[in-house]
């Protein structure tokens, strides 16, 4: 079996370019994608469409 894990955000958003959409999964501030969003923010793409079932809750995650 091939192993597919990464060490870090930076090569798996490596190839999002702006204007991309991304969807983010989530249930509650247990299951929001923080790792992700960082990266995303990190990486510096913008204009972002962003799909998401739950954006977090007050000052985190994206309702931040």
């Amino acid at each position: 079996m091939i192993d597919k894990r990464i060490r870090s955000t930076a090569p798996a958003l490596h190839d999002v370019q702006d204007g991309a959409t991304v969807l983010m999964g989530g249930f509650g501030t247990a299951g929001i994608p923080g790792e992700l969003i960082d990266g995303l923010i990190e990486q510096g793409a913008k204009d972002l469409i962003i799909l998401n079932n739950n954006a977090g809750n007050g000052d985190h995650d994206l309702a931040g």
